[in-house]
Formats: C-alpha cells, structure tokens, sequence
C-alpha cells in the first residue's frame, strides 16, 4: 500500500513526487468505482460583484460515460450526460437543451472533471497548488490544468481539487475560469458503489417542453 507523506518530512523539492503518488491513489480509487453520488453546494464568485452566488443540489455518476447533475437551489436544473452528449432541463423555462459536452465550454457545473475522474493525467496536467499548499485534510491541493483537445478552448483555466484523505474522493474543487470567476463546490454524502439504476441518467421529456438541438458554445 502506498503512503503518502507530509511534504515537511520530505522537503519541498519532493512535492513533485507526493502530488503523483496522490494522483495515483484518486485515479485508483474513482476506476474500482462503478457508480458515485454525493450532495453538492456551489459559490459562484463573479468578476466585479461583491455578493457571490450560492446553489446546491446532488450529482450523480456511473459507469461506463453516465452522469447527472441536479440542481435543487435557487431553482431546478437537470442536466444529463452519456459520453459526450448532453441534454440541459430546465423546468422554469419549459425548455430541454441539447449538445456535445466537449463544445460547451462554458458549463456552470464540472462535467467534464468529473466524467474524467480515474484518468486524470489524460485530460489534465497536475502540479502542486502553491509550492504544496496542504487541504483541510493535510494531503496537498492539486491543480488540473485542462489539456486542449480539439480547435476549442476551454473557459477554465485550471482547477484547483482537495482530496478526503480516508476515501481518495473529491471533497471540493475550485474552477478558475478566463473571464476571472471562480466556482468552489463542496461535496458531502458521498455514496460509492450502491448500484444506481440506468433510468436516474434518462431524461423523460415532459410533455409540451420545447426541446432545442445542437445548441451553441457559450462564451
């Protein structure tokens, strides 16, 4: 079994090797997992507002390429994905938006992290956060930084991630994005391995919605 070690036993020049021993742990731990939930709660700080915004809800994954993503406040949200395609409800709206994942790049929820989870180094290069800058539970922060893929280019430009040291799940993670907003979500309750069945990831539409395809990047 692989230790990981406080960086002051070891010495700064070793953070390098614990953020890779760390990376390994979580990819380990999210690729034994078959399916994942948890509840969440999301501070959206934008750009030139002093007041940040507050919403909460429950995520949902499963494998292979299955996600949900539920927000319950301030109002209801539903947004779906199997592998790279996805379908946005929006029930105050009456309206079910419907793209390719990988184009929506400026998605208010970490889809694309979260689908990655137990491949990290493919969709992201890791270092350490502030010369080894340690979580609330002592194993070290990790910044993502998205590796392009395609003409497009992503709205983040990197994501900060603490690790549960007894588990190797996420506990929160911070998106930095271009336009200089930052979104921290939380996440607690976590449940892994409970056998979520197909139908929470298949969107019924309701009768009447107005369904809108291939809907543009936003900016």
């Amino acid at each position: 079994v692989l230790l990981l070690t406080p960086f002051s036993v070891f010495g700064i020049e070793n953070v390098e090797q614990q953020v890779q021993d760390l990376v390994n742990h979580v990819d380990s731990q999210y690729a034994k997992t078959k399916d994942f939930q948890a509840d969440f709660t999301q501070e959206t700080r934008i750009e030139g507002f002093d007041t940040p915004l507050q919403s909460s809800g429950r995520v949902y994954i499963k494998r292979p390429g299955y996600l949900r993503w539920d927000y319950a406040k301030p109002s209801v949200e539903q947004i779906y994905v199997q592998d790279n395609q996805l379908q946005m409800y929006v029930p105050k709206h009456n309206q079910i938006l419907k793209g390719n994942l990988t184009m929506m790049v400026a998605m208010k929820a970490p889809l694309h992290l979260l689908q990655g989870m137990g491949k990290l180094t493919e969709h992201f290069d890791v270092h350490p956060t502030d010369n080894g800058r340690l979580g609330k539970g002592g194993l070290p922060l990790l910044t993502l930084i998205p590796k392009k893929h395609g003409p497009s280019e992503s709205a983040v430009t990197q994501i900060v991630s603490e690790i549960q040291p007894d588990t190797y799940f996420i506990r929160s993670i911070a998106l930095h994005e271009v336009s200089g907003n930052i979104s921290i979500f939380q996440f607690t309750n976590v449940k892994a391995n409970t056998g979520i069945d197909d139908t929470v990831f298949t969107l019924e539409p309701p009768e009447g919605v107005v369904i809108v395809e291939n809907i543009l990047p936003q900016g």
